[in-house]
């Protein structure tokens, strides 16, 4: 591996750092967008018993809704309808408050995708960059500017350097876009299920308004 990278030269080093950072974003968000992590067990039974409670009793410890809004990155959603509740605030004040809660939401559900999708968009610019910079130093070469055909050597440098970089590219961008097309839609789907949770919450708190 480390003789292809010398034969690549160094237009390689961007595409392997770029790479590097892609593989710890699918790993990142793969372990974040997971439905245990964002729905961790009993969280939404926790919830729903609050909600019971506070119907019940009319008043529950805004301590429990703390609580709740730290268990996963999905709570402060529910956690957000019950404090509007508790506060005695109206329906059309808990979906401004919600609403606000919920883009902060899918902005961590989001957090580092565009990053992703960029990596996919410039590894194969990078590696066209490499693929010049290798055809420079054929056609740069001493040899060839005197018209002659230039040492094998330089030949076979520049051929590699151009080759190596134009796969090198590919093979980050293919895999890139591949990643970052099912993290996408796992975060969307995640979104949906965010959404769904929080109106049957809000409609079983505000029965007459959702």
């Amino acid at each position: 591996m480390y003789t292809i990278l010398l034969s690549a030269g160094w237009p390689i080093w961007p595409l392997l750092i770029i790479s590097i950072i892609g593989l710890a974003i699918v790993i990142e968000r793969s372990w974040y967008l997971r439905q245990i992590h964002i729905f961790p067990k009993n969280s939404l039974e926790t919830a729903f018993v609050l909600a019971n409670q506070l119907l019940n009793q009319k008043t529950i410890d805004q301590q429990h809704i703390q609580d709740l809004a730290r268990i996963s990155p999905a709570s402060p959603l529910l956690a957000c309808v019950l404090s509007e509740k508790v506060n005695g605030n109206s329906p059309e004040s808990a979906l401004e408050e919600l609403q606000a809660t919920a883009q902060a939401t899918w902005l961590k559900l989001d957090r580092y995708l565009g990053a992703l999708a960029t990596i996919a968009t410039v590894a194969p610019l990078l590696g066209l960059f490499g693929t010049v910079v290798g055809m420079i130093e054929i056609f740069g070469s001493q040899g060839a500017i005197n018209g002659a055909a230039g040492s094998p050597q330089e030949l076979a440098h520049g051929i590699s350097v151009a080759l190596y970089n134009t796969a090198f590219g590919l093979l980050i961008a293919i895999p890139a876009l591949a990643a970052w097309r099912g993290l996408r839609a796992l975060a969307n789907q995640r979104q949906r299920e965010c959404e769904e949770f929080t109106r049957q919450l809000f409609k079983k708190l505000y029965p007459t308004e959702a």
